[in-house]
């Protein structure tokens, strides 16, 4: 920033705004433009309420503030590195998470449909749940929050990221009710059944891993490959999940912009898909008895079993209920 003798905060903020365009940095990670992004770090530096910025932007700087402020934007342009990663914070709802480059910073339309209690899909009493790929622990939290009488289990491969998972599990003192399990997708167990299974696993393809913005690269890379179409992860837990399961329990699973792809690999399944934020693409709900038990369905077993007299689209239309 130009030296001068002085300068509100709302002026720092169109300056910073100028400084990142400029720079072309990326967002997603909580804001979606420069000013919402140069807006958040100002605030957050200084210790303000969000909701206080336009009150806040004739608020004059005093010197060291100033100081803190540029540190904090020059990192952000130097280092690329995502705005929760330098604040060490990230916010779903009202909920707010300690996140560091160990997990992948949460961002999940799966935390609004819980926000509405999964209504109306979900259709029995949840005493037990699983968040699968759990990350930084955040649907974990949510799902304790959303069903008090649950049990939750929280679930990951890597035991960074299950580090931090304990520490926000901990912010809201829920170590008595989410127990967190370092497994292999359902590896680790064994024959738990949940009323409910949420999990936002890794689901970008591996075209896109290869163009992604510097600023994705500082997530932990396990936390967002999925393979060639993205779907390696999608696959197996499909597979798995009915066996997880309670009578009517519910998988929740977003997969990114893949619905196109999941469907043309799975077209006897009855995926519903709620809407969210941004449209009815993200993520999809399935019922127990709507997944096949033992093995992931794929595009040459559909033709068998329709080579040899299944009918998956008659049953499709017998068990799918769209509320």
């Amino acid at each position: 920033m130009a030296a001068r003798a002085s300068i509100t905060v709302g002026e720092f903020i169109r300056a910073a705004t100028r400084r990142f365009e400029r720079a072309g940095l990326h967002f997603g990670h909580g804001t979606h433009s420069a000013r919402d992004e140069a807006a958040y770090l100002v605030l957050h530096t200084l210790r303000l309420p969000y909701e206080t910025l336009r009150a806040s932007l004739a608020r004059r700087l005093i010197p060291a503030e100033r100081a803190k402020l540029g540190a904090i934007i020059a990192r952000r342009i130097r280092e690329r590195l995502p705005a929760p990663y330098l604040t060490h914070e990230a916010w779903l709802g009202e909920y707010r998470f300690y996140i560091d480059p160990r997990a992948i910073v949460p961002r999940a339309f799966i935390a609004e449909l819980l926000r509405e209690g999964l209504d109306p899909w979900l259709r029995r009493p949840v005493r037990s749940a699983l968040d699968l790929c759990t990350g930084s622990g955040c649907l974990a939290v949510l799902l304790a929050k959303g069903f008090p009488e649950a049990r939750v289990d929280a679930a990951d491969l890597s035991a960074a990221a299950l580090a931090v998972a304990r520490r926000n599990v901990a912010r809201y003192c829920l170590e008595r009710r989410v127990q967190l399990v370092r497994s292999d997708l359902f590896s680790a167990l064994g024959a738990r059944r949940y009323d409910l299974i949420v999990s936002n696993p890794p689901y970008v393809k591996a075209a896109s891993m290869r163009t992604l913005p510097p600023e994705y690269r500082h997530e932990p890379r396990m936390a967002l490959a999925g393979g060639a179409d993205g779907l390696d992860l999608v696959r197996r837990i499909l597979a798995e999940a009915g066996k997880h399961l309670s009578e009517r329990g519910l998988l929740v699973c977003e997969i990114g912009h893949n619905r196109r792809a999941l469907e043309k690999a799975f077209p006897a399944l009855p995926f519903v898909w709620p809407e969210t934020s941004a449209g009815a693409q993200h993520v999809f709900v399935i019922e127990r008895e709507q997944l096949p038990l033992t093995t992931a369905a794929s595009p040459s077993a559909t033709r068998a079993r329709r080579r040899q007299g299944a009918s998956p689209g008659a049953s499709r239309a017998e068990r799918v209920r769209r509320a």
